[in-house]
């Protein structure tokens, strides 16, 4: 049981470190503001989606490694209290 409860503490740290780079990977890259009187073209409006798509799927993995993150802490608990303290 020992083992178990050390593996769940382990993947509950290396999960909190994945999801805490992944939200930091998606929120550090900014996009060029384009001003009120500037006219969008092609490349401007590709160059605003692509960050959006990217940001959006950092997002998604942050927000999958948080859950996999809180599952491994609820075992953790469950696991300690099944071993007795």
């Amino acid at each position: 049981m020992d083992d178990l409860i050390f593996a769940l503490d382990l993947l509950t740290i290396l999960g909190t470190l994945t999801s805490a780079w992944l939200w930091f990977a998606a929120s550090r890259r900014g996009v060029r503001r384009v001003s009120r009187s500037e006219v969008l073209d092609a490349a401007d409006i590709n160059r605003l989606v692509t960050a959006l798509n990217r940001a959006q799927i950092l997002n998604r993995r942050a927000a999958l490694a948080t859950a996999a993150t809180a599952i491994f802490g609820g075992a953790r608990i469950a696991a300690g209290l099944l071993a007795g303290g």
